[in-house]
């Protein structure tokens, strides 16, 4: 099974105020672990960036005049997520800044699966903090990396914080080994063994009435 985790930093928190997306980041999972797979791209907003919103990500206006624009990287990035499922931490921010940068292209809104690790939280920890700070500090998964919001960061904390979410790392038996991997360890030749007799022989079976007869009516010898 592929599922895509997904970020995004934005330039605010409404894209119907006009703010946009400056970063997104994509990790890819097999069977819940990660693969290695990334797509990550800084986003030229084609706008300024608000004091408030630098002060989460860190991203100026400089910085990203230096990158392209959604335009020029959507079909990367509709190429990378396909038709899989996405793993968004408090999903309707993203997805509405997704879609709305989508509708400026003329382009149908995101129509695949998603699984919102706010919402998967908040059914398995009621009352609970479900922030990704919280949700980090409870599995005990390393923050140190964050010292500000990035989407390549969020995504692989929110991989490990997912993984904990639908059952610990080991969540199956199989690994998430890929087909044929097997064949790379070699195929292990063993000599056929002919079948062992389990039939007991007639001095055995003597020697067990033997044994049976010094026991004080034995469970084992039923009554003529």
């Amino acid at each position: 099974m592929r599922e895509l985790v997904l970020d995004t930093e934005t330039t605010g928190l409404d894209p119907g105020d006009g703010h946009r997306i400056v970063e997104i980041a994509c990790v890819e999972l097999f069977n819940h672990l990660p693969t290695g797979g990334v797509f990550h791209c800084y986003v030229n907003p084609e706008r300024d960036v608000p004091a408030d919103a630098r002060a989460v990500h860190g991203l100026t206006a400089e910085f990203l005049a230096q990158h392209p624009p959604f335009a020029v990287i959507a079909d990367e990035l509709l190429a990378f997520i396909a038709a899989d499922r996405l793993v968004i931490h408090n999903a309707e921010f993203d997805l509405r800044f997704l879609n709305a940068e989508l509708k400026r292209l003329a382009r149908p809104p995101l129509g695949c699966d998603i699984e919102d690790t706010m919402a998967l939280a908040r059914r398995r920890y009621p009352g609970a903090p479900a922030s990704l700070d919280a949700l980090c500090r409870r599995f005990g998964i390393d923050l140190s990396a964050r010292a500000q919001h990035g989407a390549r960061v969020d995504c692989e904390l929110l991989a490990a914080v997912y993984l904990e979410l639908v059952g610990g790392r080991q969540p199956g038996l199989d690994l998430a080994v890929a087909v044929g991997a097997a064949d790379a360890f070699g195929t292990v030749q063993r000599p056929a063994r002919p079948p062992r007799p389990h039939t007991p022989s007639a001095e055995e079976l003597i020697a067990h009435a033997v044994l049976l007869d010094k026991i004080k009516q034995p469970l084992w010898r039923l009554p003529a």
